[in-house]
């Protein structure tokens, strides 16, 4: 399946240069109502996993439409907001933080029935979080396609591996509650770490066993993640080296402390709220 390049019926399409994230920026563009980036290695695979998706009928991810006359891969554009730094008002919001939630929960459901075993991926999670299903790994902010101030999309499944959806619910709680030193949480949501992941927790359905083991899994994936750019940095990837020349070493070291610091309330404040659930259902 080939889309030749920006062509169109009136001649070619200009093409619109779009921020991409820290692995492809620079290298993403929007021509028309497509989006065209760069191949690498687990790109077959997530093109296998977004055609599921669109047969499960789920609407929350690109469509892949094949590739352009330059080698790109072609995904359908999905019209929205993502939130870019600096953070816009309506991303810190609790109805955003729940609408996050729930797009998650709609693609673990939609992606369920998809065997990733027989796909090579190009990254893998920590053994204790690889099971279920497919995670997306890289719920970022700048991942989520949001209108009306609601999420409605996940897009860049380049890190998509075998996974778990506690996997998922971590990396995404740690990004948007967020889960860090409030150092680096210049506003009112670092008094509210608790509340909001408790908020976080109960819009997805967490069960009482993934409550108890989330606080360890977003102290996992914040490793994870940074471990990622390191590597991605020592092979002289633009994007990976210049993050790490902005300071994430330093925001790497005090958000580890901040999570090693904070495993036992982190715990207590999410299966708690379990504990009066159960409790009101009875």
């Amino acid at each position: 399946m080939t889309t030749q390049g920006a062509a169109s019926a009136g001649g070619f399409e200009r093409e619109e240069r779009l921020p991409g994230g820290t692995a492809n920026r620079g290298l993403v563009a929007r021509v028309g109502a497509t989006v065209r980036r760069p191949r690498h290695e687990g790109s077959a695979a997530i093109h296998h996993l977004l055609l599921h998706l669109e047969n499960e009928g789920f609407d929350g991810a690109p469509h892949y439409l094949g590739e352009d006359d330059q080698g790109r891969e072609v995904l359908s554009y999905i019209d929205g907001e993502a939130a870019i730094e600096p953070y816009p008002e309506w991303s810190k919001q609790d109805d955003a933080l729940v609408s996050v939630a729930l797009l998650l929960r709609r693609y673990h459901a939609a992606v369920r029935g998809f065997d990733g075993s027989r796909h090579r991926w190009a990254s893998s999670v920590p053994v204790p979080y690889r099971h279920g299903l497919l995670s997306h790994n890289d719920p970022n902010l700048d991942n989520i396609i949001f209108r009306d101030g609601e999420a409605v999309a996940l897009i860049d499944f380049d890190l998509a591996s075998p996974g778990s959806a506690l996997w998922d619910v971590a990396l995404a709680a740690r990004l948007w509650v967020p889960l860090r030193d409030p150092y680096d949480v210049p506003d009112d949501r670092a008094r509210r770490t608790h509340e909001r992941l408790r908020l976080f927790a109960d819009a997805y359905g967490l069960d009482p066993a993934e409550r108890a083991r989330l606080a360890d899994a977003a102290k996992q994936s914040h490793a994870w993640c940074y471990d990622i750019v390191r590597a991605g940095a020592a092979e002289g990837r633009p994007g990976f080296v210049q993050s790490l020349a902005a300071g994430l070493a330093e925001h790497d070291d005090r958000g580890r402390r901040w999570l090693a610091r904070h495993q036992r309330a982190l715990r207590e404040a999410v299966t708690q709220v379990s504990t009066a659930h159960e409790k009101n259902n009875h």
